[in-house]
């Protein structure tokens, strides 16, 4: 296996730079919020508005998003979770803030799931680094810091909230690749376990999975380090109290899962996923099914690689009676089998990590599409 193709080159590793945790700690975003207002005035700033994106799930509750305390004169957008980020629309976005904020903000807050998260780091780096989005797919290409950003997770699992990367689908090359960047780590972080209490019961469960499907990869991979290792670990460790249990929404399973899906963003940050992940990729891309819904089909077609974890993953959902989409690959054309062999088998270094640098010797094309087949 040849070393240079999983080195990043990132030896040293950024975390989120501060976090509350409890429920009802929502409450404490606004004395952040107000911080950063203080702290754009005295740097000279002079524009002390923030910018406020909310999932699009909340514009039915005001109630919620009350308590984020925008004023009149902050920017506040609703942010469309049908689709999951393309680099088109991050841009579109990013021109239309920075023309309301007519200077940088003082913050920008994400209120939301991965989509949400994932594009209120994208808009803080292009703010500061200007360019598109597109420019900056890869690693480390972001040169400039980005503006500070406060991370306020509704669901658990992605780790968006943790990690250095924000993935997007180019629209044109039809990759979807992250902006992975030291400079795309959310500076704060406020984790209520109460803002998870209304997810719908099966979105629960296929998010809450690509923490423990994250961290699975990562042990079962050749990069590895010590605090990689803990941080999937425990993660897995926490993912199971969560969907072994009698009643995996309970307000101690929803702040354990709000945990796990921070400590397996820290886990992800310093390792690579594996072989579920590029199927996962290959199904948005080509099939434009959600990231989250789409690891746990690819999982479930992946038990040859994945026995023990595949067969922990069918207890699970039975336990928790999730119903899991079925026949999202029958009667697909040729044309859409190959495209999806390809936005597969394109994802070089998760599929070195887990079978090495001749992955395709494993994967063939044919062997690609008999998985995709059982799906």
């Amino acid at each position: 296996m040849s070393a240079s193709i999983l080195d990043t080159g990132v030896k040293v590793v950024r975390n989120v730079g501060g976090f509350t945790v409890g429920r009802g700690s929502l409450d404490r975003l606004h004395e952040f919020v107000e911080a950063r207002r203080r702290a754009a005035v005295g740097n000279g700033n002079g524009n002390d508005k923030v910018v406020y994106l909310i999932d699009g799930f909340f514009r039915t509750r005001p109630d919620i998003v009350s308590r984020l305390r925008a004023r009149s004169d902050d920017i506040v957008r609703f942010v469309d979770v049908v689709d999951e980020p393309t680099t088109d629309g991050i841009d579109a976005l990013t021109s239309e803030i920075r023309r309301a904020a007519g200077a940088l903000p003082a913050t920008i807050v994400g209120f939301g799931g991965g989509t949400t998260m994932d594009t209120a780091k994208a808009i803080a780096n292009l703010l500061t680094n200007g360019g598109n989005a597109a420019e900056y797919q890869g690693w480390d290409l972001v040169k400039v810091p980005g503006v500070h950003k406060i991370a306020v997770p509704t669901i658990s699992g992605t780790g968006a909230e943790a990690t250095r990367t924000c993935v997007m689908t180019n629209t044109k090359t039809g990759l979807k690749l992250g902006m992975n960047s030291d400079f795309t780590v959310f500076d704060q972080m406020v984790l209520d376990p109460d803002l998870t209490a209304t997810v719908p019961r099966n979105q629960y469960f296929y998010t809450g999975m690509d923490a423990y499907i994250h961290c699975v990869e990562a042990l079962a991979g050749s990069y590895r380090n010590a605090v990689g290792d803990a941080y999937s670990r425990e993660t897995v460790n926490l993912c199971r109290q969560v969907f072994l249990s009698d009643d995996m929404m309970n307000d101690l399973a929803r702040e354990r899962l709000m945990v796990a899906s921070y400590l397996g963003g820290c886990a992800i940050a310093t390792s690579y996923v594996g072989i579920v992940h590029p199927f996962s990729a290959g199904l948005s891309v080509v099939l434009g099914l959600h990231h989250c819904v789409a690891n746990c089909i690819a999982l479930n077609a992946l038990g040859e690689f994945y026995p023990d974890e595949h067969a922990e993953f069918r207890t699970m959902l039975e336990k928790q009676r999730v119903t899991l989409p079925a026949g999202v690959c029958a009667n697909l054309s040729n044309d859409e089998m190959r495209r999806l062999v390809a936005a597969t088998t394109v994802h070089e270094k998760p599929l070195t990590n887990a079978l090495g640098a001749d992955f395709r010797k494993v994967l063939t094309d044919e062997r690609v599409i008999d998985t995709f087949r059982r799906m």
